[in-house]
């Protein structure tokens, strides 16, 4: 038999040993990392295809979680406008994206909508990630600064949230699976190394024939980015072609590529 004071010694580092243990990396590595905390709103209202089609494929992960809070009704063009007075003033109603989905729905601008959820429905230390969109049409060059649904990714950057502002080319029928295809590998790629109080303009063509055929990271194009007769609103593609993306975001949604912009979160004029 031990002497007391040995046994208790050893009962001791019995204990530190099952303390270490507990604490291993081994252990650690069955938990379970955080889901990624995304805020989904738009600028062409909540009951819209676009943010419908996003908020489907973003709360079909496990590991993310997702809240709405969106205009009531179509807003685009708005741009960073919001509402004078106190946010917490505005109209708001429960409501659901177009496939059943909980949103809140703000009577206002799409600003107005990222203001109200980080002051009434989640706190801003409770957001990792803004998805702004997706859009029903490009947001590319001049139209940039003009666009409610960058104007939403930029009230959230302007709190410090990462966020992008997804936009797809316009088609008839509406079909965002590509967009929704880009969207999804951004956050799947971006997710662990994401930077306060930035944004990332994405615009993803719609194809005639061929596929997207893949994502260029280019600058915002100006007014003489977009060739003679091509309308500015940037309809579907070719992207069967096999030209450059070019320079901007007009060259790369022509040459049949997603465009990826970082751009500032305040407007620059």
């Amino acid at each position: 038999m031990l002497p007391r004071p040995a046994a208790l010694a050893l009962l001791l580092g019995l204990g530190f040993v099952l303390l270490a243990s507990a604490a291993s990396p081994a252990h650690a590595a069955k938990r379970k990392p955080a889901p990624l905390r995304v805020l989904v709103s738009n600028d062409d209202g909540v009951k819209a295809p676009g943010i419908d089609a996003i908020v489907r494929a973003l709360s079909a992960r496990k590991d993310v979680k997702v809240t709405v809070v969106a205009p009531l009704e179509n807003q685009s063009g708005t741009g960073g406008k919001t509402t004078p007075g106190a946010v917490t003033a505005l109209a708001v109603q429960r409501t659901t994206t177009k496939s059943g989905h909980k949103a809140v729905a703000v009577t206002g601008f799409p600003a107005d909508s990222i203001r109200y959820a980080l002051a009434k429905v989640v706190k801003p230390a409770q957001v990792d990630l803004v998805v702004s969109g997706i859009n029903d049409g490009a947001n590319v060059g001049p139209f940039v600064d003009l666009s409610g649904t960058v104007g939403a990714a930029r009230a959230a950057a302007q709190r410090g949230i990462p966020a992008l502002a997804s936009s797809q080319g316009l088609s008839d029928p509406k079909d965002f699976t590509g967009s929704v295809a880009q969207t999804m590998a951004w956050v799947t790629k971006h997710r662990s190394k994401l930077k306060r109080g930035t944004v990332q303009n994405l615009n993803v063509p719609t194809c005639t024939t061929g596929k997207v055929r893949g994502t260029a990271s280019v600058r915002s194009g100006t007014i003489a980015s977009f060739p003679a007769g091509v309308n500015p609103l940037l309809g579907p593609v070719d992207c069967a072609q096999t030209g450059p993306a070019g320079p901007d975001d007009v060259t790369a949604y022509l040459a049949g590529y997603a465009g990826l912009t970082k751009i500032p979160a305040t407007p620059s004029s």
